[in-house]
């Protein structure tokens, strides 16, 4: 039986337990609700202190959960009295082979270290739209970003990974070595191993974009939805927003577009001629360094707040329905002191879906997401506050779309409160969830599940339940 001595001793990097000075920031989550009183937190070096720590858990029977940016707010990187293997403080770093226009990142890395590594280079790939996200949640679980439109979703810039394996290998997975891992991490989460190490392919970036926030008053907003439905069908692979229904300072509603062009400040001011004129209250979008991009919501995205987060799908951009919760955005922050989003992706998803939908496990959709998000001082004590108030505002959404099928209506996998949710974990309704949230992949990951971790060590995002 493997002991905490022993598990110091073999660790290269540093072991938190709950007499070490720094046990509460060794737990310490970008959401407070999401932090969990591990037994043990391993701050691993590389993909060998990765197997050690996975032994030792085996032998004295704790739950696994792996942390790379920390960023999930269903709890995924944490873990009530298991061990957590963090990636983030030893594993963090980017190297840039420009030749071959390649980035080689490390399982605990941010999107920002990315994004301004590779862009040194006059490069860039398809990163978080925050960006003190972590690399390995994002692309794990899909991956959309500014860059969609061209380059696809982050998994699908994955040209090979570093996984360490439930029973402690150490294995290269890409398209010829072990194909079938590479397939079930692009899209199936952490259910397969830890991906210590990233390979990305990268793209020529101009190092200046056009992008930022133009802010317009509630009484805008019936033009701003007209002017959409004229633009998105032939939005092309330069162009993104977000449409962001919000609240200011004072808690009252304003309409956020958040915009970009992968070009000069004039091109993208010509570009979306039609919304700028419409007559914003603020307006500040400007030309930008590319590295800052990623960096335009994290105002909104603070660490350190309790959240919660709701993803639906979007067929047509729908007046009604958007005011109601729009003005209810307002309600809501008067009212129960939450901060609320709803953010409306208007990312070109024609490099996205001309993926065939078994190609990886990520589960493709032909429409853009919703993101309804939640923020409020204090931790977990509110959770489930938040995700009533959260359902009322979907239940007003869905009802202004054409009819939603259930895929559709469960949204984006990394948008998901419930994935991590300990009550429903391993339980029927738990693998319910999985299958939709893989829909017609998911017989192929539970094969793939039984063959390299039928025990089911890595279960902490949409379980995938061994197949019989």
């Amino acid at each position: 039986m493997a002991n905490q001595k022993t598990l110091l001793e073999s660790i290269k990097g540093d072991v938190v337990n709950p007499d070490s000075p720094d046990y509460k920031a060794a737990l310490a989550r970008w959401a407070t609700n999401a932090e969990r009183n591990a037994k043990v937190v391993v701050f691993v070096k590389d993909a060998q202190d990765v197997a050690i720590a996975l032994e030792y858990a085996k032998e004295n029977s704790l739950p696994v959960a792996v942390r790379g940016g920390g960023h999930n707010a269903a709890g995924a990187s944490s873990v009530e009295n298991g061990l957590v293997i963090d990636l983030s403080r030893y594993i963090n770093t980017v190297r840039v082979d420009a030749e071959n226009r390649l980035g080689y990142v490390g399982g605990g890395t941010v999107w920002k270290t990315v994004d301004a590594e590779a862009i040194k280079h006059g490069l860039a790939t398809v990163g978080g739209t925050v960006n003190h996200t972590g690399v390995a949640g994002l692309t794990l679980g899909g991956g959309y970003g500014w860059l969609a439109n061209r380059h696809g979703l982050a998994t699908d810039n994955l040209r090979q990974a570093t996984v360490v394996t439930a029973d402690g290998s150490i294995l290269a997975v890409n398209e010829k070595e072990n194909p079938d891992r590479f397939w079930a991490i692009r899209g199936g989460g952490g259910n397969f191993g830890v991906v210590t190490d990233f390979v990305f392919q990268l793209h020529p970036q101009r190092k200046s974009v056009f992008a930022g926030k133009v802010i317009y008053a509630p009484d805008s907003l019936k033009k701003i939805v007209e002017v959409t439905k004229t633009w998105w069908p032939n939005a092309g692979e330069n162009e993104a927003m977000c449409q962001i229904a919000s609240v200011d300072s004072e808690g009252r509603p304003i309409m956020e577009l958040l915009l970009f062009y992968n070009g000069s400040e004039s091109e993208g001011r010509a570009n979306f001629k039609e919304f700028l004129d419409i007559g914003p209250i603020a307006d500040m979008a400007k030309e930008i360094p590319f590295e800052e991009l990623n960096g335009l919501q994290n105002e909104q995205s603070k660490p350190g707040l309790g959240a919660y987060f709701k993803g639906i799908s979007q067929k047509v951009p729908d007046y009604s329905s958007t005011l109601t919760v729009l003005l209810e955005a307002g309600k809501i922050a008067q009212t129960q002191k939450f901060t609320p989003s709803i953010i409306y992706e208007y990312f070109p998803l024609h490099k996205v879906n001309a993926v065939p939908i078994d190609a990886t496990a990520f589960r493709r959709e032909l429409t853009p997401n919703i993101l309804l998000t939640f923020a409020w001082d204090g931790g977990k004590e509110r959770t489930e506050e938040a995700r009533s108030t959260a359902q009322k505002l979907v239940d007003i959404l869905i009802a202004g779309q054409r009819e939603l099928s259930k895929s559709e209506e469960f949204g984006y996998t990394n948008y998901d409160m419930e994935a991590a949710s300990a009550e429903v974990r391993n339980t029927a309704g738990s693998e319910e969830r999985s299958k939709l949230a893989f829909a017609s992949n998911y017989p192929r990951l539970q094969q793939i599940k039984k063959k390299y971790d039928p025990e089911n060590v890595f279960n902490r995002w949409f379980p995938i339940v061994p197949a019989a």
